[in-house]
């Protein structure tokens, strides 16, 4: 995964939204976070007063209210990757679901105990990924685990290798036939 920056906006609680760049991962330090903002200085800001980073396309400032263009906050129906599907209640109160990972990185956030990385329900979007600090939670829950579908299972093995080599030569033969 690049570590390179990339477009994030940052909704805080207070109400303002930040655009800036962060790394994909291991952005978080001592519970703060350091974001790159549009004039290229250095903010802080802890993980405290951040609800969600969106990892979006563009920055779409024209748009104060939603400029994650994040309209859809649910799945309509069951999501089709594979991960762990999760129903998010923020302490103000609003719910958000979205689709983690079931690999290193949902570890890694979960030792860490900063937040997790999640897709959302609607990846056209302007919004491609969500980071929320656990901090930004009252609630968490595991709506269902989407796994990959199952292959056929193998046919059951013959008895013996053996048994399948004398049915194989195994010709009947007329007693009358027979020679004496």
């Amino acid at each position: 995964m690049s570590n390179s920056p990339k477009k994030v906006l940052v909704r805080r609680f207070s109400g303002d939204i930040l655009p800036g760049y962060l790394p994909q991962a291991a952005f978080v330090h001592h519970h703060a976070i350091d974001l790159l903002d549009l004039s290229g200085r250095l903010i802080s800001l802890p993980l405290s007063d951040i609800k969600t980073i969106s990892y979006v396309r563009d920055f779409n400032l024209s748009d104060p209210v939603n400029p994650e263009r994040l309209t859809r906050r649910t799945f309509l129906a069951r999501p089709r990757s594979e991960g762990l599907w999760l129903r998010l209640i923020f302490k103000t109160g609003d719910l958000l679901e979205g689709l983690a990972p079931t690999d290193r990185s949902l570890l890694d956030a979960l030792a860490d105990d900063d937040g997790l990385f999640l897709t959302p329900p609607d990846t056209r979007s302007n919004t491609q990924r969500l980071y929320v600090p656990r901090s930004a939670l009252t609630d968490l829950q595991l709506l269902a685990v989407i796994t990959s579908p199952s292959r056929r299972q193998p046919l059951p093995a013959p008895d013996s290798a053996e048994d399948l080599q004398e049915d194989l030569f195994h010709l009947p033969i007329d007693p009358a036939s027979r020679p004496n």
